[in-house]
């Protein structure tokens, strides 16, 4: 369950980056499809990927946890992008 959250995230921001196009939200999309692959993985890895958990609350908060992670180093990127030239042309995300 952990991974719906993450996965709620891409989908939002692949609706988003499809109208914007922009390579920030791209970056964000895929750091959000990658968050939701880890949780899939997961759960894959434990046995326990189509069953809900005895605690969904916690399932979720951990999936709450993972997207403002994901959320937090995305933020990163673009202020250090924009900040630093050499890893704006490097990453090409300061377009």
């Amino acid at each position: 369950m952990c991974y719906s959250i993450p996965l709620a995230g891409a989908a939002i921001t692949h609706i988003v980056w499809a109208r914007k196009r922009s390579v920030k939200l791209w970056w964000l999309n895929l750091m959000f499809y990658g968050a939701a692959l880890f949780g899939v993985i997961d759960h894959w890895w434990n046995g326990e990927l189509f069953l809900v958990s005895e605690n969904v609350v916690k399932d979720l908060l951990l999936g709450v946890t993972i997207t403002i992670t994901t959320l937090l180093v995305w933020g990163i990127m673009v202020v250090v992008s924009k900040t630093n030239p050499t890893l704006a042309s490097y990453t090409n995300i300061s377009k």
